[in-house]
Order: C-alpha cells, then structure tokens, then sequence
C-alpha cells in the first residue's frame, strides 16, 4: 500500500524535467513552453492593469487638486469681498427695519387667534352632548 502523491509542477519544473526525460520529452517541453507563455502573459496583463490603475489615480489626483486649487480661489474671492457684504446686508437691514414690527405683530395675533380657535375646538369636543331621549337605567341609586 503507496501512498503516492502527486504534485503539480511549474511551467519552468515542467521545461526542465522534458529537458531531461527523453520519453515524455516533447510533451514536458511543449507545455512547459505553454505554461511559460501563459505565465509571462498573465505577468504582463496585470502589470499593464497596475500601471493603467496608477496612471488613472495620478489623472484623478490631478484633476482633484485642480479642483481643490478652483475652490480655494473662490473661497478667497468670496472672503476678500465679505466685508462690502456685509456692509450691504446692514443698510439693507435698516431700509426694512420699519416693517418688521408689523410683521411680527401680525404674526402674533395670528398664532393667538389660531390657539384660541384649537383650544375652543378641544373643549367642545371634550364635553358630551346631552341627548334628547330619557335615559334608559335609572339615574337614582336604590337604597
């Protein structure tokens, strides 16, 4: 009883053992070659995929710093004429300052009125109606 392993050989194994065996030479060799072939193929597909990924990271990268390099110039636009902003937004402020008591005022009556209206709506609802028929158990307790 032999327990007999059998373990799979390399393309390069493979070339040099049909190098050496005459018998099953050609067969060894031509598979070797083949295996070789499909190795180096593989090799290079992968690292052409590693160089595409690595260039399309550095396109990405590039755009993205373009983009960060837009933005910061906007941001600096933007800080640089806060101050008229902002100067603006105030003399606007105090053209309709004259209004907005009027507003807020209205707005008020409004909300009370609104609570009043609910609150009344609450408390009838609460109540029950009186029926107009007698009731149907005493309304006496017996002694």
């Amino acid at each position: 009883m032999s327990a007999k392993t059998e373990t799979r050989l390399t393309p390069r194994e493979r070339l040099t053992r049909g190098l050496t065996y005459t018998a099953v030479g050609p067969v060894d060799v031509t598979r070797g070659v083949v295996g070789l072939g499909v190795q180096s193929a593989q090799s290079t597909a992968s690292e052409l995929r590693r160089r595409y990924r690595e260039g399309r990271v550095a396109r990405e990268l590039a755009a993205a710093q373009e983009t960060i390099a837009q933005e910061l110039a906007a941001a600096q636009e933007v800080v640089a004429n806060l101050p008229q902003v902002i100067q603006e937004a105030r003399q606007s402020q105090r053209r309709h300052f004259k209004r907005r008591p009027w507003i807020i005022a209205g707005a008020a009556v409004v909300v009370l009125v609104a609570g009043a209206v609910t609150f009344s709506i609450v408390r009838r609802s609460m109540r029950p109606e009186p029926s107009p028929r007698p009731p149907s158990v005493d309304v006496q307790p017996r002694p």
